[in-house]
């Protein structure tokens, strides 16, 4: 499988619980090597949506499709090369930084020359090189978040979904979260994240504002600033999301 021609296409996807709209209507496109963020408050459907999109959950109505070179692939052929991070804690409070390499390694079935390389890559970008002995509950939030991130790449996954991954995270510690989310978008990988943090907008190819379920406003940054005349991204999310309750 090409990892630079897969796609994924939600289609008029909608959620809801009881009488809470989780999700109203969404249709979006995602395409390899690019980073695609989510943004929204609590409460605007991101963690619904990764759910469906992950065939966690079904929608009431709508459609997930993966593709590859325009041909449909269904979701359990390519599983396999999604790697997810989910918002709670999903690391072993006990093991080291060492040990957990070594665990997603057996996990993943990754061969000894393969695991040492892409272990000392990693652990080298994520600056853990000084902190390999010491045990995941004892990391800062940031260095935790990075573990979680490098244990999740290393398996080389084609598509990753990150959930709100930059919360409560230290600016250093944010910064470089960053530089490894673009470096794994620089290998051509799909990267879809979600965060509350409008400043982190601007730092992302692509951007999905949403509120209540609802796509305020989607595209490039700098694009969408410039086609609803907004200074930055609070202005924006702001500005649609009254219009989008007039419409109501």
């Amino acid at each position: 499988m090409n990892n630079k021609n897969i796609e994924i296409s939600v289609d008029t996807v909608s959620k809801t619980f009881k009488d809470a709209v989780a999700l109203d209507n969404v249709s979006l496109r995602f395409k390899s090597g690019i980073l695609y963020g989510i943004i929204g408050p609590a409460g605007a459907g991101k963690t619904t949506l990764f759910r469906i999109m992950l065939s966690l959950m079904r929608p009431n109505s709508g459609s997930v499709i993966y593709s590859d070179n325009n041909r449909a692939v269904p979701f359990p052929d390519i599983g396999e090369r999604i790697a997810y991070m989910p918002q709670s804690q999903s690391l072993y409070a006990d093991l080291s930084v060492a040990e957990h390499m070594d665990f997603f390694r057996r996990l993943y079935g990754i061969n000894d020359s393969d695991f040492e390389m892409r272990r000392r890559e990693l652990v080298h970008l994520a600056r853990l090189d000084k902190f390999l002995d010491r045990p995941a509950g004892q990391l800062s939030g940031g260095m935790y978040k990075k573990l979680g991130l490098i244990c999740a790449l290393l398996r080389s996954p084609q598509i990753m979904f990150l959930d709100e991954p930059t919360n409560g995270v230290d600016p250093i510690s944010r910064r470089e979260f960053w530089q490894l989310l673009h470096t794994a978008v620089a290998q051509g990988i799909l990267v879809i994240m979600s965060t509350a943090y409008m400043d982190e907008a601007e730092r992302c190819s692509h951007v999905v504002l949403m509120e209540s379920g609802r796509v305020l406003a989607s595209g490039e940054p700098q694009e969408l600033l410039k086609r609803y005349n907004s200074e930055n991204f609070d202005k924006l999310f702001l500005t649609r999301g009254g219009e989008k309750n007039e419409e109501k």
